[in-house]
């Protein structure tokens, strides 16, 4: 072999081993890098179905879970609250639900899968304030025609049982509706549709 002569092996073997290692420099900066644009385990988990037991929730109580950083409301509406509730429609802003505000399963007069049941984000749709839960009828603060809802202490506005917003208040619209479905007659799950209605 002459002085000459170039070992293309030898060049060829130290290409490849040069590509090699930078692939391997490449992937070891690019993981943790893209890995970092994937939700943390505490952001995936507040996103997360939340499940609620209400076995032993009584007629005309409240619960409140969380889900998404949101307090959603699950109330168990009495047999009068249920009454009422159509005989609210003419002082209501939209009583028929036609705003897109809930899953089309709750497109109902009760905006629930199970009329004694509601489940609601309970947050107002006026400025975000959280609405407090006044089942009571006829109190002195909110009049005589008063049959039982929630009060936005912020700015006055009114929501019924079906978290339906009154005519004349602030609040633009209807309490929103999750999606949720019942895991059974006791439990439900709030963030998702399911399969069921």
């Amino acid at each position: 072999m002459s002085a000459d002569a170039v070992d293309t092996s030898k060049r060829r073997f130290l290409t490849a081993a040069t590509a090699v290692v930078g692939g391997v420099g490449t992937a070891f900066v690019l993981v943790p890098f893209i890995s970092a644009w994937s939700p943390s385990a505490k952001a995936r988990a507040a996103g997360a179905p939340v499940e609620a037991d209400i076995s032993k929730l009584e007629p005309g109580q409240m619960m409140t879970v969380e889900w998404r950083g949101k307090p959603i409301w699950i109330v168990h509406r009495t047999e009068q609250n249920l009454k009422d509730l159509p005989t609210l429609n003419d002082q209501l802003l939209d009583p028929a639900s036609e705003m897109p505000q809930q899953p089309e399963y709750c497109k109902n007069e009760y905006r629930s899968r199970k009329p004694e049941y509601l489940v609601a984000v309970g947050i107002c749709t006026h400025l975000g304030c959280s609405p407090t839960y006044r089942p009571e009828m006829a109190p002195d603060d909110l009049g005589a025609d008063w049959k039982g809802g929630f009060f936005c202490p912020c700015h006055g506005s009114r929501f019924d049982l079906a978290t339906r917003v009154y005519l004349g208040f602030p609040a633009p619209k209807n309490l929103e509706i999750p999606p949720y479905y019942y895991l059974s007659d006791t439990r439900i799950l709030v963030g998702e549709d399911g399969e069921a209605a």
